[in-house]
Order: C-alpha cells, then structure tokens, then sequence
C-alpha cells in the first residue's frame, strides 16, 4: 500500500512582503526585495520534489505568510495543479480567497482591502454586520453554531440570544492545517484544515475542511465534516457563500438550477421574481435581490448550479447532494463596481434567515453527542459555448418535466406568535 504524501503546517513560517489585493483586489505576492527572488515563497510540495508520481501536469503547493496591514500573519496555501491556482486561507477558517485560471477568476473586487486578519474584525460591531469588515473571499462558509441575519433569537424559557451575521467560523483560523497528495492515480491534491468553534457553555462544534483537485483539471472540490463534541444535541447551520463578481457576472449573464420552487426573500426581490436569472451591470444603488431555491437533486440526489457570461460561452458550475445541503440561496448585488459587484450561489443547510425564523420553518438540523454530518461540494469552469451547454442542458436535465414553482409571496417570517407561546 502506498503512503500519501503529508506535510502538517504546524511548524513552518514564512515571512514575506505581500502587496495588498491592488488593483482588482486580486491577490499578489511579491519577494521582499533585500532577501532577494527566492524569498517570497515556500513550496511545500510540487511535481518537482515527487518525481515519481506520474502526473498530466506540473504541479505545486506553497505556504505564504502575508505581513502588513489588517492582513499581517494571515497564512496563505496556494495550489496550483499547472491549470487552475486555488488561493486557501487557513487564518479565515479555511475560506478559499480565489480560483485563478489564466485571466480568468472565480473571486470578485471586494471594497475590503487586503486578507483580513480575524483579530481586526469585530463581529459585533454596526449592530451584528461587523463579519462585512472581512468579507472579500470567493468562498466563505458561514456558521457554524447560526448562520444568517443578525438580530435576537429567542431560544425558549426567557433565554435570548444576539446572534451576529452568519456566524463565527470564518473569523476562526485552523488550528491544524497539513497538505498531502494520494500516492495513487489520479494523486488527488489535498489541504485540509482543523477548526474549532468551541465555547464555555456554549457549542462544541469540530469543522474538518478539504479543498482539494487534480492535476491538471479544471475542476475542484470542497469536502468538509462538522462533528458534534458535546455531550447535548446541538443545532448547527452551515452556508456555502460562493462569491462570483469577475469573469462571468456582467449585465445579461443568466443563473441556472433545478429547482421544486424559488421564493423571494422579501418584497423587494419579489417585485423583480420574474427576472429572478438575469443580471444587470454594475448600477450605482442597486439594493440587493435574494432568491431562495428548494433544489431538486437527479437520480443520485445531486443538484447544480450555473452561472454563465451573456454570451453563453464562459461558465462556472456548483454541483452538491440535496441529501446534505436541501436549498440554495442566489444572491444578486449588482451595484456600482466600487460598491462590491457580485453574486452569490449558496448551498446550504437552510436560509439566510435570522436563527429563530429558520427555526421556525425546521431548517436549522441538529447533531446528536458525537455525531458527523458530511458535506462535499464539486466546482467546475467551462469554457467554450458547446461546453456551457452542455452544463446547461444538465440543469435542465435535472429539473426534467417538473416545472419550477414561482412563490410570488415572500414567507412570514414573524416570530412573535412563537415566541409567545414559548414564553
């Protein structure tokens, strides 16, 4: 049996000059000139060092410390399988900054300079908004304790709660990251990362992380486990937030994704549901539409979702088990570029509700004492216009004869009656 490749982190540093996300907000390192060319990266494993695995392509992972600003000691891995550059960041919970395929980029231009440092977000600040103080990743993972809205939930027997937006765990840095590559065909390429949200009195949640590819390939996948450790059942929610706002978003790029129904998730958006696909350009103050998405899952339960450039021949693809993450969130922010110009095509537990509201509609699940619930998420890039067709098609495929149902009518989401009741 052949051993894997494995390299823990716990030990190696590196300090470098990194400049800021300039200009784009796309990420570059730079050597620190007085140390000379060879000082602004470490390479930890590469196609070079493992000569003997038989790969289709050049290949290698790096460890970067970024120093200066609000990201000083934020490490950085970066994978690159000689096609796509996976850019992870363990110090943000194990959130992806960005997926870079030649010009192209899965990411978007954040107002947010930098990778911010968790110790310089307050989450409780701006009334529970302050998680936007460090908002700027292609993938963030909201939870793990609550997701959504901020504002108070009320948990029954005259205990509250004041809940901050989506949650904790990207604001949590790894307390164990290592990267490792499968000695066997086709040498999977692994970082994986260990996080703890863990309180006194409070949730005993143990977040496992993968994101992980194929030399040489185009796609790449998320894998991740949350564990309960407590001795009590304890609610969890988890959102996927992918964040698309370069590349692909651009007025008449199309949403694509099958779906039992699709619901706006308050007046505003309701009044625009029947263009729920379509995007506008950048337009100085849009206000936000969000759209919620019962997915349907094919003859495995597997669900997708597309977001594809107007002229049909750039895409991008989600695909994720209904089993394991039941609806999808779209969200659409098209304002002026400097304001954040982007999307969101979010797989999650539930919806980005306030706690309580969500408990209220039985979206927010539950883990027993020890118990492990799985989640893995396959990414995609498609370029060519027979190949977003074909993705295309797929949706349509899922979604089959079953028409997708337009509820015109945000949900109820009062809570006092409930709350009443409970009291």
């Amino acid at each position: 049996m052949k051993i894997p490749t494995i390299i823990p982190l716990s030990f190696l540093a590196l300090s470098l000059l990194f400049a800021g996300c300039g200009q784009g907000n796309h990420a570059h390192v730079e050597a620190d000139a007085q140390a000379g060319p060879a000082a602004g990266t470490t390479t930890l494993l590469s196609s070079i060092l493992s000569p003997e695995l038989d790969t289709k392509a050049k290949w290698s992972v790096k460890k970067t410390i970024l120093s200066g600003g609000k990201q000083d000691g934020v490490e950085l891995i970066t994978i690159d399988n000689g096609n796509l550059v996976i850019n992870v960041i363990p110090t943000r919970g194990m959130g992806v900054l960005d997926v870079v395929k030649g010009d192209l980029r899965l990411g978007w231009d954040s107002p947010v300079e930098g990778v911010v440092h968790p110790k310089y977000v307050d989450l409780e600040s701006r009334g529970g908004l302050g998680w936007l103080e460090g908002f700027n990743e292609w993938m963030v993972r909201c939870g793990l304790e609550f997701a959504g809205h901020p504002g108070e939930d009320d948990l029954g027997g005259g205990n509250k709660m004041n809940l901050t937006l989506h949650g904790k765990i990207q604001n949590i840095p790894a307390s164990e990251v290592e990267v490792s590559i499968d000695p066997e065909p086709p040498h999977r390429i692994r970082v994986r990362g260990v996080v703890h949200e863990k309180f006194f009195y409070g949730p005993k949640l143990k977040l496992v992380a993968e994101i992980s590819t194929v030399p040489g390939s185009d796609e790449f996948r998320i894998s991740d486990t949350v564990t309960n450790q407590g001795p009590n059942p304890q609610e969890f929610q988890l959102i996927y937030h992918g964040n698309y706002g370069s590349s692909i978003l651009e007025a008449n790029a199309t949403a694509h994704t099958a779906a039992k129904n699709v619901t706006p998730f308050n007046d505003h958006a309701a009044k625009s549901l029947s263009s729920w696909q379509t995007y506008a350009g950048p337009t100085n103050g849009f206000a936000e539409e969000v759209y919620l998405f019962e997915s349907l899952g094919d003859e495995n339960g597997k669900s997708l979702a597309v977001l594809q450039n107007a002229a049909g021949d750039l895409a991008t693809s989600v695909h994720w088990n209904v089993a394991e993450l039941p609806y999808l969130t779209i969200w659409k922010n098209t304002p002026a570029r400097e304001d954040g110009y982007v999307t969101g095509l979010e797989p999650a537990t539930g919806y980005p509700y306030n706690r309580m509201v969500e408990r209220k509609f039985g979206r927010v699940p539950k883990l027993d004492p020890g118990q492990t619930r799985s989640f893995t998420l396959d990414f995609g890039i498609h370029e060519g216009a027979d190949a977003v067709k074909a993705v295309v098609d797929r949706v349509a495929a899922i979604q089959g004869e079953d028409k997708m149902e337009m509820i015109e009518e945000p949900p109820d989401v009062s809570t006092e009656e409930k709350a009443a009741d409970e009291e």
